[in-house]
């Protein structure tokens, strides 16, 4: 599917780009912010909205500024943030009247639910994490975990149960305690990437990761319209 090209203009000034994704009759949309690493037209991020857009969802994926203007360096948090609510504000006037979710890849769901946490997002349903990275690797800690307290709106945490962001017996915990839902792939790293042993491909992973996310959503749909 072709994506077509939308401006986000940010609070403070300037502008990003962003990608939508959709069908001709989405039944949700997705708002998908990008890793740390890479930005919106990577791979990863192609096979999500393009595989989401096949179960009849649209996706929003946009740049954060630092990658728009070519910079390795992460944005500080609060100007991520303000992306995030900017590009949520754009996704509510392309998408009317379709149930809105949000997330992303690794910093992009951590920097999304740290906007969800400050104030609600508009429009946004729930929030879905592609690799919530709850610790640098090697750094077991629940700190970066703190501000889920305050989202109030289902979550779903898609996690490789090799991610060495998010030790397993660290993450479940936090997602019992926040009442999330959790979908672990076994033996997928930070990337979902699975070993040949596994039996398995990255793309059938792929597939598997985001049925479980469409049906998620429709849940949350069907619960949001009774």
């Amino acid at each position: 599917m072709r994506a077509k090209t939308v401006t986000i203009k940010l609070a403070g000034g300037g502008i990003v780009s962003g990608l939508l994704s959709s069908p001709s009759h989405p039944t949700a949309g997705y708002l998908f912010a990008h890793g740390a690493g890479a930005g919106m037209d990577h791979a990863f991020m192609n096979a999500v909205a393009q595989g989401l857009a096949d179960r009849g969802m649209a996706t929003l994926r946009y740049q954060f500024p630092y990658m728009e203007a070519g910079s390795k360096r992460p944005d500080r948090p609060e100007i991520a943030r303000a992306t995030v609510r900017a590009a949520a504000n754009v996704a509510t006037d392309l998408l009317p009247g379709v149930p809105l979710f949000a997330g992303g890849k690794s910093f992009g769901g951590r920097m999304t639910s740290q906007a969800q946490a400050e104030e609600p997002l508009p429009g946004v349903a729930g929030l879905v994490f592609f690799g919530f990275p709850l610790h640098p690797a090697g750094k077991p800690s629940v700190d970066r975990a703190e501000h889920l307290a305050a989202v109030t709106v289902p979550m779903l945490f898609l996690q490789g149960t090799r991610d060495t962001l998010a030790g397993m017996n660290l993450l479940v915990p936090v997602v019992e305690r926040r009442g999330a839902t959790l979908f672990s792939v076994e033996g997928a790293d930070h990337s979902f990437h699975v070993p040949v042993r596994s039996g398995k491909t990255d793309q059938q992973v792929m597939g598997e990761i985001l049925d479980a996310m469409a049906v998620w959503i429709r849940r949350q749909s069907m619960s949001g319209s009774t």
